[in-house]
């Protein structure tokens, strides 16, 4: 029995061991299963969470622990060429508040009501800010100093009141301000509410004159709000670089004046533009489109042209709106594009004697017109024709057919490889945005027809600045220069950081070539008189044009729609200087280049070249009507003066019954004509009388003087010198009170037409 026991109960004791011990393996390997896929996707998780969203969530972490608030930089200056300040950043500031800080209802309700009352602003607004858990809450920014120094008292007040003055604050801000209002508007464009730059050289150069922004970082609470003042971080802004433009605020200023008045006197529908240009070096000393814009209100239209949309649908307002201001603070000079017409001559003739096909003897016969290929004939302005004339006298006489006979001499090749090398086929890459590119026949798609209209300059178009600097080329040897408005660039501290140079492109024609039509357009307008820019004491060089206006329809009240223009240069014999003068759809009496463009190149001309201290060469003719300066004569006995001016040249009018000269008419220093005429007044009684200015308009050179001495007036004249000449408009207008003895500018013209 006993040997059938024990097998038993080894066979028992293991039955009762086996499922226990299963079990517990089991849940061994559960557990350790557990710990594998738990701490494993841990670790993976915790992996993923540092090598992958590390930087997030560190980032996010800061953003949830500090506030950061940006502090304006100080936009750089942009300068003239001498200097004169265009555009700078004036210090204004900014309003924040602590809201955390107000502890009733009343403070609350009395910070809102003043912060709103001073800075024009909704008060519901204002005590909705003033109800945030924060230290820190922008009330308003840019602030000017008059409303500082009403918030500067409000503190005060609202402190001794409410003892809450310290939860408002004031910070340095900047806001960009232009002296001159619209000069050079369209150079010089301007910024939005965020400082950035939209136009011309603020947008071009923004990267440059934005400078750094600072930081004021904050750090925060467990609960999201903003910590005190004393938890703050300030991290200095840095100011913008300064920029210095190439244009000159005096010469840009008198284009400006003249091109004004050209757009009202000739009823110009579509804008006008100037550039004056260094012809050595390519730099623009004025570019101009007028009407401009006021820069320090640019989101203004003009009231009539506001009117016009306010008559429109509602739905229509919105879109005519942007396309009118796109429209203002459009530089033409560089995103519009025109057909040059006859200006383009100067290329064509270049072109010619460089490639040797004319010379002095070259004559070429004009009937009025001529036939190309099967087209209809191509009229020449003198339907009578010129006949027999030389080359000089082609160029004189603009001549129409015989440019079209030039042109086939030069050959539709080398024509063509010319325009390119004149600049006309690529951008001139100024550095100003929006630049267009010219509008020309594609490679072997021009016929013989369009050949022979585009020898005048018709029937393609270029951009302004590219017929600017394809003339600088022709006067300056024939180098192609890069055009640009900026001369350098300089840090806050005035350490210049980028210095811009001339860039030379390519030469064009010789030097010889240059000379010779330098010679050849200075007998131009010697010849042409007022018709071709002439200034009396200068040589000047130059060429009309008028272009039609193909594919709209006309609106100027003329049969067809043109474009005035002139470009010329001086000195002819040592070119300094050129300057393209176009304007767009003339109404007036005449829409000839010679009429509308030329007396307005004329006038920019007399007062920009004795700017530039140019030498002035003056005929016998024309020293009768040079302006001289007026001697000092108050304080001189009355026979001492009158001797004095007198020696000067001068005829003498005494006024009044003193011993001696209290005060004259001219000022010392004034320009007065030669042999014109100064009131000397003896005692203040007699400085009260004066005369009406009458019309000076229409008249010749001595009619102009003696109506003007009739009236004890002086009269000064600009523009052209000679027989066929007429008074066009007077600085003062008819009817008008002034002292004796007053200059009145008189402006004069060609009563003849050169019909281009």
């Amino acid at each position: 029995m006993e040997s059938n026991d024990r097998p038993m109960k080894k066979i028992k004791k293991r039955a009762a061991k086996g499922p226990n011990q299963r079990l517990r393996q089991r849940t061994a390997i559960l557990i350790i299963l557990i710990l594998v896929f738990g701490f494993g996707s841990a670790i993976a998780r915790l992996s993923y969470l540092t090598l992958v969203q590390g930087s997030s969530l560190q980032e996010s972490a800061v953003d949830q622990q500090l506030k950061d608030t940006t502090i304006s930089a100080k936009r750089g200056t942009i300068y003239d060429s001498k200097g004169k300040v265009l555009a700078e950043s004036a210090s204004v500031w900014q309003v924040a508040m602590a809201p955390t800080y107000l502890k009733t209802d009343e403070q609350r309700k009395a910070v809102a009501e003043g912060l709103s009352k001073i800075l024009d602003l909704d008060y519901d607004n204002v005590y909705e800010k003033t109800k945030q858990n924060s230290y820190y809450v922008v009330v308003k920014r840019k602030i000017e100093a008059d409303a500082r120094e009403k918030i500067l008292e409000f503190i005060e007040e609202i402190d001794k009141k409410y003892g809450c003055g310290s939860v408002i604050q004031l910070l340095d801000d900047y806001k960009r301000y232009y002296p001159h209002d619209d000069l050079a508007s369209c150079v010089l464009g301007f910024t939005g509410s965020d400082d950035q730059g939209l136009e011309g050289i603020e947008y071009q150069y923004d990267e440059y004159l934005s400078g750094t922004p600072g930081r004021i970082v904050t750090a925060k609470n467990a609960r999201g709000t903003d910590m005190p003042f004393q938890y703050e971080q300030n991290i200095e802004s840095e100011d913008g670089n300064n920029i210095y433009l190439t244009i000159d605020e005096t010469i840009q200023s008198i284009c400006e004046k003249y091109m004004k008045q050209g757009l009202i006197d000739n009823g110009v529908l579509n804008r006008g533009v100037c550039i004056a240009m260094d012809v050595n070096t390519g730099a623009v000393l004025a570019m101009v489109t007028v009407d401009g814009y006021n820069l320090n209100d640019p989101y203004t239209l003009p009231k009539e042209t506001q009117k016009k949309i306010n008559s429109l649908a509602k739905n229509k307002q919105s879109a005519a709106e942007s396309e009118e201001l796109s429209a203002m603070w459009r530089n033409k000079a560089i995103t519009d594009t025109y057909m040059p017409g006859s200006v383009f001559k100067m290329c064509t003739a270049s072109m010619a004697i460089e490639e040797g096909v004319v010379n002095d003897k070259s004559t070429f016969y004009c009937t009025g017109s001529i036939k190309v290929a099967d087209a209809a004939p191509i009229h020449c302005h003198d339907t009578a024709g010129h006949g027999s004339q030389t080359f000089v006298e082609a160029i004189c006489n603009s001549c129409n057919p015989a440019f079209i006979k030039i042109g086939q001499l030069v050959g539709l090749n080398k024509f063509c490889q010319y325009y390119q090398g004149f600049g006309f086929a690529d951008k001139t890459g100024i550095d100003l945005p929006g630049e267009a590119e010219d509008s020309f026949w594609a490679e072997g798609t021009m016929n013989e027809v369009d050949f022979a209209v585009a020898s005048f300059g018709q029937n393609f178009s270029i951009t302004p600045i590219q017929m600017i600097t394809a003339c600088s080329s022709v006067a300056n040897g024939g180098y192609l220069l890069k055009p640009y408005v900026v001369s350098k660039i300089t840090d806050a501290d005035g350490n210049v950081i980028k210095n811009v140079e001339k860039t030379v492109k390519r030469q064009v024609i010789s030097k010889q070539t240059s000379d010779k039509m330098n010679e050849i357009l200075a007998y131009n307008t010697a010849t042409a008189g007022a018709t071709a820019g002439y200034v009396a004491g200068y040589k000047v060089a130059g060429k009309t044009g008028t272009s039609e206006k193909t594919g709209v329809k006309p609106i100027s009240g003329f049969e067809k729609d043109y474009i005035s223009s002139f470009c010329g240069y001086a000195p002819a014999d040592d070119p300094q200087i050129a300057m393209l003068v176009f304007f767009d759809t003339p109404s007036g009496g005449s829409y000839y280049g010679s009429q509308v463009s030329a007396p307005v190149f004329i006038n920019i001309m007399t007062e920009v070249l004795p700017y530039l201290e140019i030498k002035t060469e003056y005929t016998d003719s024309e020293l009768e009507y040079v302006d001289v300066s007026a001697g000092n004569y108050v304080g001189l006995s009355v026979n001492d003066a009158q001797s004095a001016a007198q020696q000067d040249g001068f005829t003498v009018t005494v006024k009044g019954d003193g011993d001696k000269v209290v005060s004259q008419i001219p000022p010392a220093s004034s320009k007065i004509p030669n042999g014109g005429n100064v009131v000397l007044y003896t005692d203040n009684n007699s400085k009260s009388e004066t005369t009406t200015v009458p019309n000076l308009i229409g008249y010749s050179v001595s009619d102009v003087n003696t109506v003007a001495s009739a009236y004890g007036l002086n009269a000064s004249f600009i523009g052209a010198a000679g027989s066929n000449v007429v008074s066009a408009s007077q600085d003062i207008a008819e009817g008008t009170s002034v002292s004796p003895g007053t200059v009145i500018t008189v402006t004069f013209t060609s009563s003849a037409t050169l019909n281009d």
